[in-house]
């Protein structure tokens, strides 16, 4: 029976774990130099609660970085509580390369027998460079603005410009970290962000460039847009130039238009041609219907001599008849 009242006591421990959850983000990337702030979502019931931030994978071994009752603040870290929003945010200023690893969301649960409520996120500080909007796009004869931020190792370093595929196209920062001419303008402010202004937008302008500093670069595509057209106006001769009557745009010739009406010219001229063609097959039929056959005129040939000469009895016996079958036009021999 004691060994179940421990059991019992140890699981009960255990239930905010499950019933009560804090929650964040699991992974944030940010560049060497700048600031990250970690939002830690809680339910109601730890509106009141005490709230901290530490580093480490274990609850056991957590260096508490912050906590929102003030006992522990480092210069670098600061933490605030909103318990109507029920969540508390964690800033993390002038990141390192060494600051990557894992951190911890808390809720202080007090009591021996009541464990912590925790999140875990995992940081990464990076040294490169990363570009607030990476598409930008901007009317013919606008501006548009590429914001590009940079870790601290390249704070000191010249900055780059360039059409993308073309390297010598790169416009560069001068020692005061500005650049300018008619139609773009660099400026590098040495707090981690340098921006590049494209001015006079032309067509001929859209495209992909990047932004670069020794070996860390990021691409920006720039989509250039033409400007709209204006509809004319004139001043009606009826109004004495009060009035301006808007003409309407005329109306493009459609395609479509041209196609079906070559269809229907197709379509009339075969038919032409298959009714000359019928025709004339049919005038060719008829013709040879009622054409005089040439046996007829063979026929009244051969009749001619037979009734201008004399027959001999004996010549007869060499003679042969010419029968002309009425039902069909076949001349028979016999």
């Amino acid at each position: 029976m004691p060994q179940l009242l421990i059991l019992t006591l140890n699981l009960l421990s255990w239930i905010p774990v499950f019933l009560c959850r804090v929650t964040t983000v699991e992974e944030f990337a940010v560049l060497e130099g700048r600031s990250l702030t970690v939002p830690c979502h809680y339910e109601p019931q730890y509106a009141s609660y005490v709230k901290y931030w530490c580093s480490g994978r274990m609850r056991s071994f957590c260096s508490i970085l912050a906590q929102t009752d003030a006992t522990l603040v480092e210069d670098k870290v600061s933490i605030l509580d909103d318990p109507v929003q029920l969540v508390f945010t964690v800033t993390m200023n002038d990141l390192k390369v060494e600051d990557s690893g894992w951190y911890m969301c808390g809720v202080e649960i007090e009591g021996i027998w009541h464990a912590d409520d925790i999140a875990y996120t995992y940081i990464k500080v990076i040294h490169g460079m990363s570009i607030v909007n990476s598409q930008l796009t901007g009317e013919e004869g606008s501006s548009v603005t590429a914001e590009c931020l940079y870790s601290e190792r390249y704070r000191e370093k010249k900055k780059k410009w360039c059409r993308s595929g073309d390297w010598s196209s790169c416009l560069q920062t001068d020692s005061e970290g500005n650049y300018e001419d008619t139609s773009v303008a660099i400026s590098d402010d040495r707090t981690g962000k340098f921006t590049v202004t494209l001015k006079k937008l032309q067509m001929r302008d859209t495209g992909w460039y990047l932004c670069s500093t020794e070996q860390a670069r990021e691409a920006v595509h720039v989509l250039v847009t033409p400007q709209p057209t204006t509809t004319p106006s004139v001043t009606s001769p009826f109004t004495s130039g009060q009035a301006v009557a808007h003409l309407a745009p005329p109306k493009p010739i459609i395609k479509q238009n041209v196609d079906s009406h070559r269809h229907i010219l197709m379509s009339l001229t075969v038919c032409s041609i298959m009714l000359l063609v019928g025709s004339a097959i049919w005038a060719r039929k008829m013709w040879n219907v009622h054409r005089p056959y040439p046996v007829q005129r063979h026929d009244k040939e051969a009749r001619a001599p037979l009734s201008e000469q004399s027959v001999d009895v004996g010549d007869l016996q060499n003679v042969a008849g010419i029968f002309r079958n009425k039902d069909y036009h076949n001349v028979h021999i016999y």
